[in-house]
């Protein structure tokens, strides 16, 4: 069976026990102080009070020590075969252009692509085969520099492409009337 009681009959219930039992904080939470001239105590962080013992003496061996940054290496928990991690060699570069949309929103990205393996023709079907899993990933990443990090971490060697710079053709309307040798047509 519940009970339900109405706000404002909790807060008289409550301001009748802070006028009772001493000074009350706030009007929201039923804190209660006897004295004023004590000293608050701040709360203990969160974090430090959900350690075991043995991890806050750890945390407390660990203050004195500097931690140097090294690189990750992950290729010996990620059971990728050795040939597969040693001798790949992995290509980063901007995708280019669909020819057949005229948009731009996907070519601000960096994709990482293997090299090709051996590749051999399937004689009953005629298919192309392989026996590498990762000739046909391809993996994209906003930046070149976090694809390289990607590439360092699993133990690849990677070379990047830059993709070509085109000068920006100056197009005008105008242009189209103009009268000189370049853009003149013969009317006969």
């Amino acid at each position: 069976m519940a009970l339900r009681l109405s706000s404002s009959v909790i807060y008289s219930r409550l301001s009748n026990i802070s006028l009772s039992y001493g000074r009350s904080i706030s009007t929201s939470l039923p804190r209660h102080v006897e004295d004023i001239s004590a000293k608050q105590v701040e709360p203990k962080d969160a974090k430090k009070s959900m350690l075991s013992i043995a991890e806050i003496e750890h945390a407390k061996a660990m203050d004195g020590y500097i931690t140097v940054d090294t690189p990750v290496d992950i290729t010996p928990v990620t059971g990728v075969p050795e040939e597969h991690i040693k001798t790949r060699r992995v290509l980063i570069k901007m995708p280019t252009k669909n020819s057949m949309q005229s948009g731009t929103n996907n070519l601000h990205r960096w994709r990482l692509s293997f090299e090709n393996r051996e590749r051999w023709e399937n004689p009953l079907m005629g298919w192309s085969s392989t026996a590498d899993p990762l000739s046909n990933v391809e993996v994209d990443f906003a930046s070149s520099e976090d694809a390289i990090a990607f590439c360092e971490k699993n133990g690849w060697a990677w070379h990047t492409e830059e993709p070509p710079v085109k000068p920006s053709r100056v197009k005008s309307y105008g242009a189209n009337f103009s009268w000189n040798k370049r853009t003149r047509r013969s009317t006969k």
